[in-house]
């Protein structure tokens, strides 16, 4: 559609347009309603999906701030459990971290992302908030102006514009945010750790009282509570493995081998209700802006999962971008704007490195089965010295939790 033709669909306005109803989108469109920003979020997907899309549930200390800081944390409060123990099984044995006691003496708090989701929305709408449910972001249009838009597809199809003085897109790696990008606007940074995990969801009540991680000459196996009959597993793979060739009773009897089942005790098992093959990989962009659009969340960088930060950073840079915002539309002040990108970024680069150092600590080739001795000797001086130095304790501590 040429620009004339845009000239003559329907508009709305808004100070701000929030591109997606995750963490991220959910939490900043929160601060800016209770600060009297006129904001609106935009989401594709149905309430529905949103509000039952399995995702991570670790939420860091900081997170739980965050959330309480501004009044968010009911669901948190009624749901959430405190978590702090992660046990590592090797050949040579196994141990556990207490990191309460450990680092800074902090602690994560299991509390399912689609929860988390239906919480913020339902205080985003009781205060309010405007969310359109349905709406297809197409463009970022005229980003590098004091005037962007956002133009969108209605769930019957019609095109539509949305005009704002600043966009803040939280719609992911493949988002229109990033796509509005034109070329040279920002640097991509990017890795590819060479690692592939079958991620995996079972209706199984969980079958330790810890996050585990083990390593075993056929791969890396992990398992993290989400709830009382929920349990993620992950199990690495070969690169090219298709989730569907894994039954439920491959996946079980693997998670067994590699968990050492027969040494440490069963696990419980159940129906695997969804299963998704994961390349571990990241990115990074810089800047995080191009004139009044900013990158929020996974928008801003992908992390891989091995250390669970994606929504802990999302949500540490709502907060950032929201205060911004307010002082930028309420006070006139364009300082704290200027710095947000600077200041994520110094975030996501520690939980980058962490990230990275967890993906070497829990793998010792890039290919299950396939012996590196120099890789793996090197992956258990690391796991050696996590079990027997304190100091090394409480490094670890701090950065797992922290953001």
């Amino acid at each position: 559609m040429t620009e004339s033709q845009y000239a003559q669909v329907a508009q709305d306005s808004a100070d701000v347009v929030i591109i997606g109803a995750g963490p991220a989108g959910l939490v900043l469109g929160n601060l800016l309603q209770r600060a009297g920003i006129d904001c609106v979020v935009l989401e594709r997907a149905a309430s529905a999906h949103i509000r039952h899309r399995a995702r991570a549930g670790y939420l860091a200390a900081h997170t739980v701030r965050v959330l309480e800081r501004h009044g968010l944390d009911e669901g948190i409060r009624l749901r959430g459990q405190e978590h702090s123990v992660c046990e590592f099984r090797t050949g040579a044995g196994r141990f556990r971290l207490d990191y309460r006691h450990l680092g800074r003496g902090e602690t994560h708090t299991v509390h399912p992302q689609h929860e988390l989701v239906s919480d913020l929305l339902a205080c985003f709408v009781a205060a309010g908030g405007r969310v359109r449910f349905g709406t297809e972001a197409v463009a970022v249009r005229d980003a590098d102006s004091p005037a962007p838009s956002v133009t969108v597809r209605e769930g019957d199809g019609r095109p539509a514009r949305w005009r704002a003085r600043y966009v803040a897109a939280c719609d992911g790696r493949h988002g229109v945010g990033r796509r509005s990008l034109p070329p040279g606007a920002v640097r991509r940074h990017r890795r590819d750790h060479g690692v592939t995990w079958l991620g995996l969801l079972a209706e199984a009540p969980p079958s330790l009282d810890a996050v585990g991680y083990a390593v075993h000459p056929h791969g890396f196996a992990g398992h993290m509570a989400r709830s009382a009959e929920i349990t993620r597993y992950y199990l690495q793979c070969a690169r090219g493995t298709l989730a569907e060739e894994w039954s439920d009773e491959r996946i079980w009897d693997e998670l067994a081998l590699r968990m050492r089942a027969s040494e440490y005790g069963p696990l419980v098992r159940g129906r695997v209700v969804q299963r998704a093959v994961v390349d571990l990989e990241s990115d990074v962009l810089e800047p995080l802006r191009y004139g009044s659009l900013f990158l929020v969340g996974d928008a801003a960088g992908l992390i891989s999962p091995s250390a669970a930060k994606g929504a802990n950073l999302a949500v540490l840079e709502a907060e950032i971008l929201a205060r911004a915002l307010t002082d930028a539309l309420t006070r006139h002040d364009l300082e704290p704007l200027a710095r947000y990108s600077e200041r994520c970024l110094e975030h996501i680069w520690r939980a980058q490195e962490f990230s990275h150092w967890m993906i070497r600590l829990l793998h010792g080739t890039r290919d299950p089965g396939k012996s590196s001795h120099f890789q793996e000797r090197l992956r258990r001086s690391r796991m050696a010295s996590l079990r027997d130095s304190r100091t090394h304790q409480d490094w670890f501590a701090e950065n797992y939790v922290g953001v």
